[in-house]
């Protein structure tokens, strides 16, 4: 059976364009979307789907092994094998967060853990579909494309920048200089990315990108685009996988430039509508109160969306005041009925350093989402017999410094209430044997 997939306009559903197409908004000027035969994906059971699924999941066959292109048919099933550009991404951790479920009184409590990818985040999942595809119209020769850019707050141009160098595709990225943390700058630097430390935040990046992307001669990635999304959106896919094929009652997801709760929501209307699945479950999009102009305008009963200046945050990846995907979102939580929470630095971090202390390592993004999840809980909106899965967006390696301000007291208006301070003594039996007892007898209490 041969699968289709094109783009068309995000809002009306009109209009085709193909997606070897430099295309990046309708006439309109509306963000696009891409759009699947589903009549003809119809034509296989949901039962053949599964089957199909889980005999690729993680095994060795490639590209199938990738969490993403396991799903082939469902994300980009129009270019052929030898032009995906694949680093395995996917696949990763549904950690049982029982010690820390069992703090908050929700014993079904799962962490998506995202950040367990090649460059360390969920973005990955949507940058082997651009980068493939980008991939496959340079081979084409249809287009004269000399590499791919993208506007960042570090954890996408990490994931340009590594797919790229796998492709052999030259990347530029627009970084805001002084606003993202050392490990996430030293990543498009080591994979050979020209790196661009710009005076402006991420929103500045963004409008200077889409302008330098206006002639075609460099390829746009950042999530306006909708190939990201159709990687994004195998989540999932993924967690239902996980779960034996069952949906969750509630989801919780940091949101900074708005792609991803969109192609979660995208990912679970067409499990439903291939029959897969029967529900959507209830999903929280959560903001660092600093750059929440999303929670404004659900507050507002989305009445009106104003942009916002963004301000310092720990969560910097979504220190985004102008999110270009906004539409895309607001649209499927209105349609579903989602919630918007947002968290303040001092609940993020110590959500982020409490949840630590049951065996996770967050980034303080997943700190927001947590912070999140603990005032659903306290409000009684969440019941002791849902099932909860919190989306880790990066790993905590990417934020040492700012764990380590936290855990030293040095990060600024941040009375840090898990702090775990190093002991320093001199290397004497009895000084050490003494600080463990006090240790032991303070655990004790």
């Amino acid at each position: 059976m041969r699968y289709d997939a094109w783009f068309r306009d995000a809002d009306s559903g009109m209009g085709r364009w193909e997606l070897d197409e430099i295309i990046y908004r309708s006439p309109t000027g509306g963000l696009l979307e891409v759009a699947h035969d589903m009549s003809a994906l119809k034509q296989l059971s949901p039962a053949a789907w599964i089957r199909l699924w889980e005999g690729r999941y993680k095994r060795t066959q490639w590209p199938f092994s990738s969490g993403v292109w396991g799903k082939k048919e469902m994300v980009l099933p129009n270019i052929p094998d030898e032009d995906i550009v694949s680093l395995d991404e996917g696949g990763t951790n549904l950690f049982w967060a029982e010690r820390f479920g069992r703090e908050l009184g929700v014993a079904d409590l799962w962490v998506k853990q995202c950040g367990v990818s090649h460059t360390g985040s969920f973005k990955d999942l949507g940058m082997t579909v651009l980068v493939s595809q980008v991939n496959h119209m340079i081979k084409s020769g249809k287009h004269q494309i000399m590499g791919v850019a993208c506007a960042s707050t570090g954890d996408t141009s990490a994931a340009l920048a590594a797919y790229c160098a796998a492709a052999g595709i030259t990347s530029v990225v627009l970084l805001p200089r002084g606003k993202i943390s050392p490990a996430q700058l030293i990543q498009p630097i080591a994979n050979n990315a020209l790196t661009l430390a710009l005076d402006t935040d991420f929103d500045g990046c963004m409008r200077l990108v889409q302008q330098l992307t206006e002639d075609k001669k460099l390829y746009l990635a950042n999530s306006m685009n909708s190939l990201r999304i159709e990687g994004q959106k195998t989540i999932s896919y993924e967690i239902v996988q996980q779960f034996d094929w069952e949906v969750p009652d509630w989801i919780f997801i940091p949101g900074g430039n708005l792609g991803n709760v969109s192609a979660l929501y995208k990912g679970f209307e067409e499990l439903i509508e291939l029959g897969v699945t029967t529900r959507i479950p209830q999903i929280v999009c959560c903001q660092a109160e600093a750059a929440n102009p999303l929670y404004l305008a659900y507050k507002n009963q989305w009445r009106d969306f104003k942009p916002v200046v963004a301000q310092e945050t720990q969560a910097s990846a979504i220190r985004i005041g102008d999110p270009v995907s906004r539409s895309k979102a607001i649209k499927a939580l209105m349609k579903h009925g989602g919630k918007v929470e947002q968290a303040s630095e001092q609940e993020l971090a110590d959500a982020t350093a409490r949840a630590d202390r049951t065996g996770l390592f967050n980034c303080p993004h997943t700190g927001v989402a947590l912070a999140a999840l603990i005032k659903f809980v306290e409000r009684g909106e969440i019941k002791a017999s849902h099932r909860v899965v919190v989306i880790s967006t990066a790993h905590g390696l990417k934020f040492g410094n700012t764990k380590a301000d936290y855990h030293m007291g040095t990060l600024p208006g941040i009375v840090p209430r898990y702090a775990n301070r190093p002991v320093e003594l001199p290397a004497e039996r009895t000084a050490v044997y003494d600080a463990v007892m006090r240790h032991m007898d303070k655990s004790m209490k």
